[in-house]
């Protein structure tokens, strides 16, 4: 009796081994036919971390993104589906502050490979007006204050990662957004793919090289071309270029705050008109993704223009370019063109 039942576990026990043989020969052959197979599993959080990982991941990588195109990532809520995905994944590169939700998951998740792209670079606090001053030099000494709680900071950025961006007065998270502080990712986002990669170190370290060089044109193209301008005042719908504006000298008045559909208030409003006449402001910025009616109805109001100026949290067919370098092209141009610039 005992023996008969030891017949059918050990053939359960074959044929288990024989699946596990032919799963992992099934994903040899997938990686063959230009599937998934051998490739690192990359879930990124929303548009800009899914750019960073597929630009330098390359051909290694299969990257997918939790925050579907023409979704407001601030909203994103998940599904058990991507929640299951998370814990499934090589590598997660997500930007804490943005998405609770993403936050949340990935905490639970207990991927190995998990980078917040807040750690890479040095986060400040923006308001809904953030005056320009040029700030090349990398964690400056003023902000160090606002920068605690390095215990996840990488050695060489652990000048603090600002993880309280999501509360009243936290940092802003819309680091993609300056060109020098995305290029600081980009270099933490490769040394990290090397890493949980070794095999492909080579590639990633070109990857990010190559982009890097993209985003340092980009940000010349910024400093040349918003040099001389008639206004360094802008005014947008959504405060998300706190750190564009500080880059390049510039002013952003925000009508709402860091979240994109906060109703301002009728204070707010009165005082952007006094502003927009007394810094000879010409356009009221609206985005891809949010709603275009308070910036509307605020040029109205003061006979401004409006434009867009996208903040990149995703790419639609609206969008102005297919991927973040050419979106960031149509921005300068919007910018030029509304500041005047000579």
């Amino acid at each position: 009796m005992n023996v008969r039942r030891l017949i059918p576990t050990t053939a359960v026990a074959g044929a288990v081994v024989l699946g596990l043989t032919a799963l992992s020969a099934c994903s040899t052959s997938d990686a063959a036919d230009g599937g998934n197979g051998d490739k690192l599993k990359v879930t990124a959080s929303f548009y800009p971390m899914q750019f960073l990982a597929e630009r330098i991941g390359g051909e290694h990588v299969a990257v997918t993104s939790l925050t579907k195109p023409g979704v407001e990532p601030h909203d994103l809520e998940l599904t058990p589906r991507q929640i299951g995905s998370i814990s499934e994944s090589d590598y997660v590169l997500y930007l804490k502050g943005i998405q609770p939700a993403v936050d949340d998951a990935i905490q639970q998740s207990g991927v190995k490979n998990t980078v917040d792209a807040a750690t890479l670079t040095t986060l400040e606090n923006h308001g809904a007006e953030v005056s320009g001053h040029d700030h090349g030099h990398e964690g400056e000494e003023e902000h160090g204050d606002e920068h605690g709680h390095e215990e996840e900071a990488h050695e060489e950025h652990s000048e603090g990662d600002g993880h309280n961006h999501g509360e009243e007065g936290g940092a802003d998270p819309h680091i993609w957004l300056d060109p020098v502080k995305y290029a600081e990712v980009a270099k933490g986002v490769g040394k990290s793919l090397e890493k949980a990669d070794p095999d492909h170190a080579a590639d990633y370290k070109k990857n990010t090289e190559a982009l890097v060089g993209e985003l340092n044109e980009l940000n010349t193209a910024y400093e040349t071309g918003l040099k001389n301008t008639a206004t360094k005042t802008f005014i947008t719908t959504h405060s998300a270029f706190g750190y564009l504006a500080e880059r390049y000298g510039l002013t952003q008045q925000g009508i709402a705050g860091i979240d994109p559909e906060a109703e301002p208030t009728p204070a707010r409003i009165q005082e952007l008109h006094t502003i927009a006449e007394k810094e000879k402001a010409t356009t009221v910025f609206f985005e891809t993704l949010a709603s275009d009616k308070t910036a509307k109805t605020l040029a109205k109001d003061t006979g401004l223009k409006t434009g867009v100026l996208d903040p990149l949290e995703g790419i639609t067919e609206k969008s102005q370019g297919a991927d973040y370098i050419e979106v960031m092209e149509s921005n300068l141009t919007a910018l030029q063109k509304a500041l005047g610039a000579k």
